[in-house]
């Protein structure tokens, strides 16, 4: 942000005539910069993509559910991936169209309109991929409570034992909440340095649209 500071002061120390060029320049600064941030966003939810992809198919789950021989979980499992894919596809077409937006935008107003518009997509980008994480979770245990011959062996074994069963469901518990956590700082990491630097041009552009 060294060029936008000195632009400032520039802006500051001179004439009307020459603030209105550093307005000009400051806007168009901070357009770039805005423009730049949405397509590393863009770019990283489609490698994210890929990766998840990618880990699919390494560590693929169908002998295990061919195991529990139980057809309609791979109907249930294919209508959440279709589903879960649908909605990413369709949050990665929001961030390249907010891209072309501020890459293309000539008003002030309409700049920070698409910037909080962004910020926005990507959060509910984030905290539907934290949802999807925790569907799955509990998708999981459920199939293995109701299908898996060894967890149903399991739960009869401990259904008269109270302790052990309210321990299990604990661990459970704790268990879908570290990994929630850990998934949430890492988005927090990876989107939350780009979102802190829009909310930063953002508030640079309240002061030249006043």
């Amino acid at each position: 942000m060294k060029e936008l500071d000195l632009l400032k002061k520039d802006w500051q120390r001179n004439d009307h005539t020459l603030s209105q060029f550093s307005e000009t320049e400051i806007y168009k600064m901070l357009q770039k910069k805005s423009s730049s941030i949405v397509k590393w966003i863009l770019i990283i939810s489609i490698l994210e993509i890929m990766l998840w992809t990618i880990l699919s198919v390494c560590f693929s789950t169908d002998d295990y559910f061919n195991s529990l021989k139980h057809d309609e979980i791979f109907v249930w499992m294919k209508v959440v991936n279709y589903f879960n894919y649908g909605v990413i596809l369709f949050f990665i077409y929001l961030f390249y169209k907010n891209y072309i937006n501020i890459s293309t935008t000539a008003s002030t107003k309409k700049l920070m309109k698409d910037i909080l518009k962004t910020r926005k997509s990507v959060q509910y980008y984030v905290w539907f991929n934290l949802g999807m994480i925790l569907f799955s979770f509990m998708l999981g245990i459920f199939f293995a409570f109701a299908y898996n011959p060894d967890v149903v062996l399991l739960k009869e074994k401990i259904n008269n034992n109270q302790f052990i069963l309210l321990l299990i469901i604990v661990v459970l518990i704790v268990a879908i909440g570290i990994v929630l956590g850990a998934f949430w700082l890492f988005y927090r990491l990876l989107y939350g340095i780009l979102l802190r630097k829009l909310s930063r041009n953002y508030e640079e552009l309240k002061k030249i649209d006043l």
